[in-house]
Parts: C-alpha cells; sequence; structure tokens
C-alpha cells in the first residue's frame, strides 16, 4: 500500500532537481555570450560562441546561434563580389610600387586611348562608377 504524496514530499522533489540541459533556455545562453562578447569590443560569431556554450555544458547549432545573433541585430558580414577585369592584361589586385610590366601594360592602353589626357579622363569616369 502506497501512501498519497502530500505537499511536504512534493516540495522535497522539486527541492533536489537539478538543472538539465533540457532546463536551459539556449536563445537567452546565446544573448548572454553575445552581448558579453560585444562588451569587450569582440565580433560574436557563432564559432566561438558555440565552444564557449559547449564548456559550459550547452550543445547549440550554428544555424541556432546565427538566427539569435540576426535577431539581436547582428547581420554576417557582406562578403564582397567577385568581378572580372575588363582585359586579361589588368591586375587590380596587385598593391605596392608598379613595375616594368604595369609601365608597359599602361603605355599600351594609353595609346589606344589616342593620349594621356583621354586614358585618364576614362579612369576618372571609371573611378565614378566604381563609387
Amino acid at each position: 500500500m502506497t501512501k498519497p504524496a502530500t505537499s511536504a514530499d512534493a516540495s522535497k522533489k522539486t527541492a533536489t532537481k537539478k538543472p538539465t540541459a533540457k532546463d536551459v533556455n539556449k536563445s537567452e545562453e546565446i544573448r548572454k555570450v553575445a552581448t558579453g562578447m560585444k562588451a569587450k569590443g569582440e565580433k560574436p560569431r557563432p564559432v566561438v560562441i558555440i565552444a564557449q556554450l559547449k564548456k559550459q555544458g550547452i550543445e547549440v547549432s550554428s544555424p541556432q546561434v546565427s538566427m539569435v545573433l540576426k535577431r539581436m541585430g547582428f547581420r554576417p558580414r557582406k562578403r564582397r563580389a567577385v568581378r572580372e577585369a575588363a582585359t586579361t592584361n589588368v591586375r587590380s589586385t596587385r598593391v605596392g610600387p608598379v613595375s616594368v610590366e604595369d609601365l608597359i601594360s599602361a603605355k599600351k592602353i594609353v595609346a589606344q586611348f589616342g593620349g594621356t589626357d583621354r586614358a585618364l579622363a576614362a579612369i576618372t569616369a571609371l573611378k565614378r562608377l566604381e563609387s
């Protein structure tokens, strides 16, 4: 014969219960970590947040973290569009001093435009279009 549960027995059960991963509000934990990172001046990234929460024993997925960050106002970085060069001789990714090859290419382009003034005018117009 079992005796009926009393309110004293019910309070004992709830008092000894430990919080499990299911009891944790994962979105709230993501928000806490993200605001902490922002306060430190770091950009909150899903990979970093997932690693920090995993140390705490909370497993979250990358899409879940991304959605919470998006709702918080953290937008993903815009990726640069890949632009093809107008000609194969143009190397827009080169940084540093001008090489002899660059000068030879520039001389050919100036000759195609019919003079330095017209080539400079074309470059100025191109810069305005890119802005």
